[in-house]
């Protein structure tokens, strides 16, 4: 459930004493009656496909729902698996996170989705590929050019939004550690297991893509997250223009909060050291955080921890004092895993969106 009455007036009394007015976001609240909502959402891996599927549910137009324009904007430093393999072999942009979140928008129905999600078995030559990945990469090499095989992937798929990788720059991803190492590329960083103090794109602030800034300056709503944090959605947030961007918008910027600590990239850090996190990297850019407000089950927690990962818990008073107001709802899916719910995660960010918070 969303944070009491009481509580909000609270956390936006704090707001107006660290220079944000409440309401700030609700001039546009009439015109959203009538246009549909212009939501950007950042970030990679699987915590953004989650997001998008929910949102796509919610795009079409209805009596009284305006509906949604759903930007996706990946981040493009993935050289693991399928899409590392490509890089290396092909010269291709990382397709992975790219279909992912283009079978999202579509909602994941039809034979098509089936068949680019499907992954080829064996050890040799193919395995390992799905097929969605080798169809970009394909229509890439045939059109000459990454963004087209993209639009053409979600004609093909039907999806209910653009999909915008955040660069077109073969980017590496490159994170400093405590110890003052650097170790480059995104995978071996997963590899690393040290406590990551920052991360950098190797080119250093990549150009973004054509489009990417002005559907940030024009949303009524960016979502960052959830995701792995450094890995998934830091990297957008270097992208040349992208962190001012953020800052100079009106749109109210929500990051949704990981549920679980991710084993060698966010270990030992709470809720509020994710956001200063991104504060560090980005400055200013979050309005609000939307946390789980409910209790895993017991046995869900206990399998987890054997694989070194445990709930994300968070100081809501440390928040406040960061300028961000923290939001709390029924986030999980049930389910043996502990995992966001689609569906009630975009009903609090509806909400949030056509009310100002």
């Amino acid at each position: 459930m969303i944070e009491s009455d009481s509580f909000l007036d609270e956390t936006w009394d704090t707001r107006v004493e660290s220079g944000r007015q409440p309401g700030e976001h609700n001039g546009l609240r009439q015109e959203l009656e009538v246009r549909p909502t212009r939501i950007v959402a950042l970030g990679g891996g699987t915590g953004l496909p989650m997001v998008l599927k929910g949102l796509a549910r919610r795009a079409t137009p209805k009596v009284g729902e305006p509906g949604l324009d759903i930007t996706a904007v990946v981040a493009m430093s993935d050289d693991g698996g399928s899409s590392g393999r490509l890089r290396r072999t092909r010269g291709v942009l990382p397709p992975g996170d790219v279909r992912n979140c283009l079978v999202a928008l579509a909602e994941g129905k039809g034979p098509l989705s089936e068949v680019f999600q499907y992954r080829f078995a064996g050890k040799k030559g193919l395995a390992g590929h799905a097929v969605g990945n080798l169809l970009i990469a394909a229509l890439a090499e045939l059109k000459g050019d990454f963004m087209e095989a993209v639009r053409v992937s979600g004609t093909l798929l039907g999806a209910k939004g653009k999909v915008l990788p955040s660069t077109l720059a073969p980017v590496q991803l490159v994170a400093r550690m405590e110890d003052s190492t650097e170790v480059v590329g995104e995978s071996n960083i997963c590899r690393a297991r040290g406590r990551i103090r920052r991360v950098m794109l190797s080119p250093c602030a990549p150009p973004p893509v054509d489009g990417l800034l002005e559907s940030i300056r024009t949303a009524d709503m960016v979502v960052i997250g959830p995701g792995s944090l450094y890995s998934s959605v830091l990297p957008n947030l270097l992208v040349d223009g992208v962190a001012q961007a953020l800052r100079e918008t009106r749109a109210l910027k929500v990051m949704v909060g990981n549920l679980m600590t991710q084993p060698g990239e966010t270990d030992g850090m709470d809720g509020v050291d994710h956001v200063r996190a991104v504060i560090e990297h980005a400055g200013p850019v979050l309005d609000a955080v939307l946390l789980n407000g409910t209790q895993p089950s017991e046995e869900a927690v206990r399998r987890y921890a054997r694989k070194g990962s445990v709930p994300v818990k968070t100081d809501r008073r440390a928040l406040i004092d960061l300028g961000v107001v923290p939001v709390e709802a029924d986030l999980i899916k049930d389910g043996p895993r502990i995992r966001h719910d689609s569906r009630k995660v975009t009903r609090c960010l509806l909400k949030m969106a056509r009310t100002g918070l």
